[in-house]
């Protein structure tokens, strides 16, 4: 084997580092909020985050529509929020806006 390759101790000390590192980072988190737990803060965030993701995915995802693909994106989203009103449930919405813009994608193309 050549030199420049490093030896099987060398590899599972790397690995080893990578494993602690990546647990380390997801569980910091969950730590900090057990602290966070009854902050104002976090409730206000926990209350308020959800909408405004979903309204930044909204305009992200509506930023580039053209001529072509407007009118689709204005079914699929008008579907979304329909299903969503009348369900509440994110997947069941997600589900059929994405199905009501691709039919209506396919039948406005």
């Amino acid at each position: 084997m050549p030199d420049s390759v490093p030896g099987a101790g060398y590899v599972l000390a790397s690995l080893f580092v990578m494993f602690a590192v990546t647990v380390g980072l997801r569980a910091a988190p969950f730590a900090a909020l057990a602290f966070l737990r009854e902050s104002a803060v976090v409730k206000f965030l926990g209350a308020t985050m959800p909408a405004g993701v979903m309204l930044i995915l909204v305009m992200y995802t509506l930023r580039d529509t053209g001529a072509t693909t407007w009118l689709p994106a204005v079914i699929g989203l008008g579907v979304t929020v329909a299903v969503h009103l009348w369900r509440h449930s994110p997947a069941l919405s997600t589900v059929a806006g994405t199905v009501a813009y691709v039919v209506a994608g396919a039948l406005w193309s």
